[in-house]
């Protein structure tokens, strides 16, 4: 597996961005999928997402990702788990596996189009470095962002969404969802990254980037979940929570999504 040095390139998710994925009739070795497993609640898993992972002789994912989707599978599957540190070392593994003939699906949180690119291209390039006809499909998940979007009521189409949940510079990112809010006086859905540009952080950059200090904010926290909450802030009020790189300088947890709206006739 090749190590991504995200400020020298390449990025992954450009990698996995790089070409259209072949027919699906095309003549070739079985596919292995990435699959959304949405917000983590499984009612919100899709069928063909659970078949991919009941089928599947190993699963490869983050530990807390593998978690939720590990009642589905059965004592014959291979549970691949790994954190960052040794993300690189169990896509090589599940790479090997693959091209040797198993069955193969790599889980991530929510849908991978929309904040899981970087996950799919470390995926993608373990498997392709061990078999180039393996093909790799991503199988859609319903988002956190889909539901923070229901919640909150910011129609998709007025709304800017911006992930910050991935690795690298995020500059263009922020200024991106400035724009968004100043210039542009659209709703916002930002995917916060923990624990350096968390809700709090946002609130205080847009404000520096001339705001309107009392648009309405919401911090929406584990989504579908028994623990849901929906924290309801004025923008002023939310960067009252900046600063810090921890999880002991945030109030929030690392699964929350932001949404500032636009006053609405």
């Amino acid at each position: 597996m090749s190590d991504y040095d995200l400020d020298a390139g390449p990025d992954p998710a450009t990698f996995a961005a790089a070409e259209p994925e072949s027919d699906i009739d095309e003549a070739g070795d079985e596919p292995v999928y990435a699959v959304g497993i949405g917000p983590g609640n499984l009612e919100y898993l899709t069928p063909r997402g659970e078949r991919a992972i009941r089928e599947a002789d190993v699963i490869v994912g983050f530990t807390t990702v593998v978690e939720f989707v590990e009642e589905l599978t059965d004592e014959d599957t291979d549970l691949l788990t790994c954190g960052y540190k040794d993300e690189a070392a169990a896509l090589e593994e599940f790479g090997e596996r693959v091209a040797a003939g198993e069955s193969g699906t790599a889980v991530a949180m929510g849908d991978p189009n929309h904040s899981g690119y970087q996950f799919v291209g470390k995926v993608q390039d373990a498997v392709q470095r061990e078999d180039p006809q393996i093909p790799v499909r991503i199988v859609p998940g319903i988002s956190s962002l889909q539901v923070a979007a229901s919640r909150a009521r910011t129609p998709m189409e007025d709304t800017e969404f911006v992930t910050l949940h991935k690795s690298g510079d995020l500059e263009a990112d922020m200024e991106r969802l400035a724009a968004a809010v100043t210039d542009d006086e659209r709703h916002l859905l930002a995917l916060p990254r923990p624990y350096d540009r968390m809700p709090g952080d946002i609130a205080e950059f847009l404000l520096e980037r001339g705001a309107d200090p009392d648009l309405e904010a919401l911090v929406l926290e584990k989504l579908t979940h028994d623990e849901e909450r929906i924290h309801r802030f004025t923008l002023a009020d939310l960067s009252e929570h900046a600063g810090g790189t921890g999880r002991e300088d945030t109030p929030f947890s690392d699964l929350v999504v932001l949404a500032v709206r636009q006053s609405v006739s």
